[in-house]
């Protein structure tokens, strides 16, 4: 038949697929220097990696993943940026201060209603931190 997907209509008795997560891929020029950047500079866990060398691992801190992608053709590498809520933001952004994180955005108080600043990792992906204020004008 053309034209044809095959696919099968959804059963009637089943519940609607539902999403639990989400999880960011991050392509890195140096997948062993982005591991340690994620681990030691901003507190995540190494949850798995793969390859031999590894060229894709994930990093974990709370119920927050990212993975990371070694790709020497991507063009242009660290094109991405997220962005994660946080709670403890000035307490962290001074933990990052110190250790010599450098900062694109400094932290401060948004009209969107957000405390928020952001750095990059070192192949250059942005990544935003920011934490709900109450009325958009208080931390």
């Amino acid at each position: 038949m053309a034209g044809s997907t095959n696919v099968r209509p959804r059963r009637q008795d089943t519940e609607p697929m539902k999403i639990k997560s989400v999880s960011p891929i991050l392509s890195v020029t140096d997948l062993a220097q982005s591991i340690d950047f994620y681990r030691h500079v901003l507190g995540f866990d190494l949850a798995w990696s793969w390859g031999e060398p590894p060229n894709i691992a994930a990093v974990c801190r709370d119920s927050v993943e990212i993975m990371l992608i070694q790709r020497a053709d991507a063009k242009p590498a660290g094109a991405s940026h997220i962005s994660l809520v946080v709670s403890g933001i000035d307490d962290f952004y001074s933990a990052l201060i110190d250790s010599g994180v450098t900062v694109v955005v400094p932290i401060g108080d948004r009209p969107y209603g957000m405390r928020d600043f952001r750095i990059s990792d070192p192949s250059g992906n942005g990544l935003s931190f920011g934490q709900v204020i109450a009325d958009g004008s208080e931390a």
